[in-house]
């Protein structure tokens, strides 16, 4: 099941809003109205229930540069995707994000 925020403001307030558990990740776009997805992840990272703030978050944008890779890392991104999507580099990216928060548990 996927659910969908038309901004950054949206998508903050639906992970706050959510039971710890009701969502596996967050696929954040970064160029989003209202609030971008840095300062969206950022908001994520800082909630006070611990488990909503610790949810894996992948970043998804046009933007490739390695510049652009760390920006998503130091916002608080644990992976990033390219667009075009290829679904191949998704799968592989959310496998390894979710993986890696498990062992993290």
């Amino acid at each position: 099941t996927v659910d969908t925020a038309e901004n950054g403001k949206i998508a903050v307030d639906m992970v706050k809003a959510s039971e710890p558990g009701y969502y596996d990740a967050v696929l954040m776009d970064i160029q989003m109205p209202v609030m971008d997805g840095y300062e969206a992840t950022r908001t994520i990272r800082n909630l006070d229930n611990k488990d909503l703030a610790g949810i894996p978050i992948v970043a998804m944008t046009a933007n490739a540069f390695r510049e652009d890779v760390e920006a998503a890392k130091e916002a608080g991104m644990q992976g990033h995707v390219a667009k075009p999507v290829d679904v191949g580099v998704l799968m592989r990216t959310l496998t390894e994000v979710l993986l890696d928060a498990e062992r993290k548990r």
